[in-house]
């Protein structure tokens, strides 16, 4: 998650970046199946963001909040925590709202 957590604090708070994001969750998901649990759940979220706003004005107010609600929830995610740590993982992102 290091790495997902670095490469989205360098990116614009666009729909552009929630999609790249949500490829490279199915590219970590893939290559760790032990994630792939927790990487399906943030990219449903960040679908549900994207799909929400596709085709809609955006105010940069809720993308500035969204994108910074995602990067700090990324950050707080440990990949390599026991299996409390990760199941409250699991259970925070399953209960995240991006735009509200």
């Amino acid at each position: 998650m290091n790495d997902l957590h670095a490469w989205l604090s360098q990116q614009h708070h666009g729909l552009r970046t929630f999609r790249i994001f949500q490829q490279k969750l199915e590219s970590l998901g893939r290559d760790n199946p032990e994630q792939h649990g927790l990487c399906r759940l943030l990219s449903g979220l960040v679908g549900s963001y994207v799909e929400t706003f596709d085709e809609a004005p955006l105010p940069v107010e809720v993308a500035d909040g969204a994108y910074h609600r995602l990067l700090t929830l990324v950050a707080s995610l440990d990949l390599n925590g026991d299996t409390s740590r990760r199941l409250a993982d699991i259970n925070r992102v399953a209960t995240c709202e991006l735009w509200q």
